[in-house]
């Protein structure tokens, strides 16, 4: 009796519970790069040569480790065109009587899995995806209830029940988070070290090259591709992560500065995300660190992105359903500029975080949530169309994590499900976080006419068009003060050039 393992693109752990439950006797793992996958958005080129390297990195590995793969490449023209459609194919080349699988992480690929069974004539079984660190029933049975699903109360749950930085009942050091410690913007001389690029090898070099002729106008740059494509590769990121920028990561976690696209962040999201890393590992690296003297505001903050954020982010998108990404509250429907893809908006921050999203498929979350965000938030701009951007351009987009820091941390368009207010800030906060503003051709410290920052008008305006949705929110009382105060020819004035500068990119 042949047992078929499916498993998916971010499913590369050798721990994988399907692997678990199978024995290699029998056993036929199937690893397929379809068209369905490479299209159902416009991903960024490096994207797609990181989780094609990195499966066939993994087919290798199972291979050494006494697994039969069946391999299926996007170059073959005999790959089939969907995950179902291969899936059916193999299970009828192989004779399988069983299908063993672990349960997708996006809602789009759970419904396909549904229809395995039928189109492969065979039983499907799915198992829970057990990497991550809260089960689904266990979110919801935290969420059911509540009368608001609060990210703070979620990872105060988290750290009681693992005990992970706690003292007894307490918090370790006395605080729940350091986040007020981690807000500071770099100073001028301190040069954070460089993240160390992976040197793509000859199956990484054959992937690039394919997806070069494949995707001709493919979003992004290839060259430069430095991402860890194997389990080993990940690990010695993590560990040159934790031993040379970790201590930093705290204090400057929110910082904006020109010419340091990486600062002290980990860039570890896309392998945790493809199965290379497990979260525990990372989390286990940080607290081992801690004992080794590194500062608890940079440990702390680093945990909670992944104990916290992450899985808080997963358990609402599996709460809330396919329908979350349609999600529209503020009714917000302006087209994406096309600035997006091509950069020169001439707004110098935006334009930086373009740039190396553009060219590295990354961009750290201060970037992608108060530059990139924060101005689609501001104009008003589809939010669907937003999500869809995101999905597609950075490394470490998959739906379950990228919907709700979209469609509810950066749009508001879940109403307030994710976030108490909206994100939305004007050019003051960006100069205050950091130094693009000195040599950007807009003066952020104009509030008005064509040289004004944008985000200084479009804040105000944002303001004003959602007065009657937000101004009942206590967080916002007292800027909707300061925007009642104002006479009303400086509004008007706000709304003018709000609409001259959005007529110009939307």
């Amino acid at each position: 009796m042949t047992l078929l393992v499916p498993v998916l693109g971010d499913q590369l752990s050798p721990d994988l519970a399907s692997l678990r439950a199978a024995g290699r006797a029998g056993t036929v793992v199937l690893m397929a790069e379809v068209a369905a996958e490479a299209g159902y958005a416009r991903h960024h080129v490096q994207k797609l040569a990181l989780v094609f390297s990195a499966m066939r990195h993994f087919a290798d590995e199972l291979r050494e480790a006494g697994w039969q793969v069946d391999y299926r490449r996007l170059d073959d023209p005999e790959t089939p065109a969907s995950l179902t459609d291969a899936v059916a194919d193999a299970a009828a080349r192989h004779g399988a009587r069983r299908i063993l699988a672990v349960r997708a992480g996006e809602h789009r690929v759970r419904a396909a899995q549904h229809g395995w069974a039928a189109a492969a004539g065979i039983p499907a079984d799915l198992l829970e995806d057990d990497r991550f660190l809260v089960p689904e029933a266990d979110f919801a049975g935290w969420a059911e209830g509540r009368k608001r699903l609060r990210m703070e109360d979620f990872y105060r749950w988290q750290r009681s029940r693992t005990g992970i930085l706690m003292d007894g009942g307490k918090p370790l050091g006395g605080q729940w988070n350091y986040d007020r410690e981690n807000r500071r913007a770099l100073p001028r001389g301190l040069k954070p070290p460089a993240v160390p690029a992976c040197p793509p090898d000859s199956t990484t070099r054959a992937v690039m090259a394919m997806v070069a002729a494949r995707f001709p106008d493919g979003f992004g740059r290839l060259e430069g591709f430095g991402w860890p494509v194997t389990r080993a590769s990940a690990l010695d990121a993590l560990d040159r992560f934790v031993t040379e920028r970790l201590a930093g990561f705290g204090d400057y976690q929110d910082a904006l500065a020109e010419g340091e696209e990486t600062l002290f962040h980990s860039l570890l999201a896309p392998a945790i995300n493809l199965g290379l890393l497990s979260p525990r590992e990372a989390i286990d690296a940080a607290l081992a660190a801690l004992e080794h003297g590194a500062p608890i505001n940079a440990v702390e903050g680093f945990i909670r992105q992944i104990l916290g954020w992450r899985e808080y982010v997963r358990g609402i998108y599996l709460l809330e359903g396919p329908d979350y990404v349609r999600r529209n509250a503020l009714g917000a429907h302006r087209p994406l500029p096309g600035f997006y893809w091509r950069g020169e908006s001439g707004m110098r921050c935006f334009d930086a975080a373009f740039g190396q999203t553009r060219d590295r498929a990354y961009a750290h979350h201060i970037q992608r949530l108060m530059v990139l965000g924060n101005f689609a938030l501001l104009a008003g701009i589809d939010p669907f169309e937003v999500h869809e951007w995101f999905l597609g351009v950075y490394a470490d987009a998959y739906e379950w994590v990228e919907a709700p820091n979209v469609i509810g941390m950066s749009q508001f368009a879940d109403g307030g499900l994710l976030g108490s207010k909206p994100y939305a800030a004007g050019g003051a906060y960006l100069s205050r976080m950091g130094n693009h503003c000195r040599a950007c051709r807009y003066d952020v410290k104009a509030k008005s006419g064509p040289d004004a920052c944008p985000f200084n008008y479009l804040y105000w305006d944002f303001l004003g068009r959602n007065e009657e949705r937000l101004s009942g929110n206590q967080r916002l009382w007292p800027v909707y003060r300061a925007w009642r105060a104002m006479a009303p020819g400086r509004r008007a004035e706000v709304q003018a050039d709000a609409a001259r500068f959005l007529a110009t990119v939307c």
